[in-house]
């Protein structure tokens, strides 16, 4: 079994720097994932998060800098030699081979005895609820079950550290769901480190212990996922994470006392703005559309200068296109950004 999770630094990326020709990569990485926790590298397409998975993996070679796992310099050491697991987007599986076969495959390849194949076998096919599929073969599963099996074959490798790029990518929206719930699960029985990669702010959220956010080959914020969605640290950041993302507008429209001098951008999130009847708010907005979601309605809304804002209300509450109304809000509840850099600004920035 897995050691359980202390608070150790277990894998560290030190100053990397890999760059491709045409572009993409990262540049001067560095970061630090604690043992036995899910950290998640997010970000758009193209900003460095399966570079920066590869890397650890071995399957890519720095330019510059040092990978480190547990301790030890593993830089220019091939994958087999890391000591970890990769569950990738496509399931990678033999489809000639059975669900059972399919999983002790790696430990037969190293010659791991009879009685331990089946014993990881067996363990592994009770953790990922596989126990009456061990006979089948790849194209009798369902999605979400090839990607069990997937996790199955990780499970039984018994290596501390699991690599995962976008592995759910490839399910409908409720697998996604329950296979999520699955790898968590899992991660936290096991107590193994797991490096997980999504475009998918809503999968990082849910499943982190440790979000690195991504762009463009370097690190724009790390930390939880309440300091990452309570105090973002860019507005970049500030529009990535949340659904819906946070609009920005000119500051002065927000906070009246800033002066349109300095060159400041605010946002408010969605279910922080309060809908008033028009001419009782700080800010006078038409409907453009409402989506009723069942326990929430998001208001899509024009303001006066023409931006464009989402307000999410609880329940039910569709008003016809058009509809005047207007927006109100606590004014700890205002997130500001410099335009320029996109730095959040402390002082004008909520607690």
């Amino acid at each position: 079994m897995i050691p359980l999770a202390s608070h150790e630094d277990f894998v560290r990326l030190d100053h990397v720097t890999r760059t491709f020709p045409g572009g993409g990569g990262v540049e001067d990485l560095s970061l630090s994932v604690p043992r036995g926790s899910f950290t998640v590298l997010l970000g758009p397409s193209g900003c460095g998060k399966s570079t920066t998975l590869r890397l650890i993996a071995g399957l890519e070679t720095p330019d510059r800098g040092r990978v480190e796992i547990g301790g030890r310099d593993v830089t220019a050491l091939p994958p087999a030699a890391r000591g970890l697991s990769v569950v990738f987007q496509s399931y990678a599986l033999f489809p000639h081979l059975t669900v059972a076969e399919n999983i002790v495959f790696g430990l037969k390849v190293r010659r791991v005895p009879r009685a331990e194949r089946d014993r990881k076998l067996k363990e592994a096919l009770h953790l990922t609820g596989l126990e009456t599929y061990e006979d089948r073969r790849p194209a009798a599963l369902s999605g979400g079950q090839r990607q069990r099996v997937a996790l199955a074959r990780a499970i039984v490798a018994d290596h501390p550290l699991c690599l995962m790029d976008e592995p759910l990518s490839n399910l409908d929206a409720k697998l996604r769901h329950a296979v999520r719930q699955d790898i968590r699960a899992l991660q936290r029985r096991l107590g193994m480190t797991v490096i997980y990669v999504t475009h998918d702010q809503t999968e990082a959220m849910g499943m982190a212990d440790q979000v690195i956010l991504l762009r463009n080959g370097c690190i724009e914020q790390q930390g939880t996922p309440a300091d990452l969605y309570m105090t973002p640290a860019t507005a970049f950041a500030a529009g990535f994470v949340g659904t819906p993302p946070m609009a920005l507008i000119p500051a002065p429209r927000l906070l009246p006392d800033v002066a349109a001098e300095r060159h400041l951008m605010a946002g408010v999130r969605a279910e922080d703005l309060r809908v008033r009847p028009a001419g009782e708010g700080r800010l006078g907005a038409r409907v453009t559309a409402a989506e009723f979601l069942g326990a929430e309605t998001f208001l899509y809304l024009t303001l006066e200068g023409g931006e464009e804002m989402v307000a999410r209300v609880p329940g039910r509450f569709e008003p016809a296109a058009g509809t005047t109304l207007s927006l109100d809000w606590e004014p700890g509840a205002v997130h500001v950004f410099e335009w320029d850099s996109g730095r959040r600004v402390p002082s004008l920035a909520p607690a």
